[in-house]
């Protein structure tokens, strides 16, 4: 078998630590108010696969499945529909806590604001959230997708009442490209990386994301459970950021070790770890992977800080890790659940299961310092957003490991 993993360390201990307010226990307390107040909220479950742990040989597994996240199939409309709601806050001049979801959707709301119109670019999970948050608030979204992207994806957009169409450029270059849509039209740009200039509704958008770590944090403190070891996927590294240093800062005093995650065709904030340099090192091109949600080539600016500063391993994953994890959850061993979890969802799965299984991944492994004391905490941060996608995979075999 040869399943190429490349790994970079990060010594913490050497970095100047940044500040972690803005995801803090506080923040993340706020955060989900808010998003409990809208009528479809449910917290989505928590998964401990004993089974697959013992299989292993690790303590305890636990896996977050976004894929019931307000009816949406993944966490993306967390960061989305939180910064939505941020930015009408701050249009009238109130706090966000006086702004629940039956106030937002209120006629006095509505006739204060006026008519606003979102746009954003995404791989498909973000854009939806967007659709979504504004057909609940009665407002417009308009969303472009990079090319290659799936037109399952798009259609599930479009159901929203958004305009959505698929660009012939990449990821970060549709983002461009709505950026200069919104300067040029007055429409209200909600994108999930950050660049100079932009960067108050990335930071929101990563406030966010902490409704779904908030909530798992407060399920392992009732079984007074802790984990040992963090598994992030990344694309920009707004979700990676957001979730590290929320937990970097409930556990300051015995943080949990945490790994971020990167397909090997868009591993961006692997390449900035590896060059050490101080700058952010994006990777271009189409970064064509099965991964769409971590295609990304350029790190989010406010993120790299929180990331650069506590997470303690960096690393680059083929297509086949994905893929295995998706089959992992999906099959699961019997007295655990079975999780549907999409290809960006399922890769720290993957991970996983591959490098406690694996004897070519055995330096690996003892590198993030995994064993029978383990305890590990995943998010599946998607469902089987692209079905065919998810149906050849683990129906048909696609993407063995090899």
């Amino acid at each position: 078998m040869t399943l190429k993993y490349d790994l970079v360390q990060n010594d913490i201990s050497k970095r100047e630590k940044t500040d972690l307010s803005f995801v803090n226990e506080e923040t993340a307390r706020k955060v989900l108010k808010y998003h409990s107040s809208f009528d479809q909220y449910t917290e989505t479950p928590l998964v401990e696969l004993k089974e697959l742990a013992k299989y292993l040989g690790l303590k305890d597994v636990f896996i977050k499945d976004e894929s019931y996240r307000f009816g949406l199939n993944a966490f993306k409309v967390l960061g989305g529909s939180y910064t939505i709601g941020q930015y009408i806050a701050k249009k009238l001049g109130k706090d966000i806590d006086e702004l629940p979801y039956k106030t937002l959707i209120s006629d006095k709301v509505k006739e204060e604001l006026g008519e606003l119109t979102f746009i954003t670019a995404t791989d498909g999970n973000h854009g939806r959230g967007i659709a979504w948050t504004a057909e609940q608030l009665k407002q417009k979204a308009i969303v472009y997708m990079p090319k290659g992207s799936a037109h399952e994806r798009r259609d599930r957009i479009r159901a929203h009442g958004a305009v959505c169409e698929i660009t012939e450029w990449n990821y970060d270059d549709t983002v461009r490209y709505c950026n200069e849509l919104a300067e040029k039209n007055g429409y209200v740009m909600v994108q999930d990386t950050s660049w100079s200039g932009y960067e108050e509704l990335p930071r929101w958008i990563m406030q966010g994301y902490m409704t779904m770590a908030y909530e798992a944090y407060l399920k392992l403190q009732k079984q007074n459970i802790k984990p040992t070891h963090i598994f992030l996927q990344a694309g920009v590294g707004s979700m990676a950021s957001g979730v590290c240093g929320f937990f970097s800062s409930v556990y300051a005093d015995s943080k949990p070790i945490i790994t971020i995650v990167e397909p090997d065709k868009a591993a961006c904030l692997y390449g900035t770890a590896k060059a050490d340099d101080g700058k952010l090192h994006p990777v271009t091109g189409e970064m064509n992977t099965i991964m769409a949600g971590l295609a990304c080539g350029e790190p989010i600016t406010i993120g790299w800080p929180i990331l650069n500063a506590y997470a303690e391993n960096f690393l680059s994953i083929p297509e086949e890790t994905a893929a295995h994890g998706m089959r992992v959850l999906g099959n699961p061993l019997k007295g655990d659940e079975s999780v549907i979890s999409g290809e960006s969802g399922a890769a720290t799965m993957g991970v996983v299961s591959q490098v406690m299984t694996i004897d070519e991944l055995k330096s690996i492994k003892e590198s993030l310092k995994l064993d029978e004391n383990s305890v590990v905490l995943l998010f599946s941060t998607e469902g089987d957003t692209y079905f065919e996608g998810y149906r050849d995979i683990v129906w048909n075999g696609a993407y063995p490991n090899k």
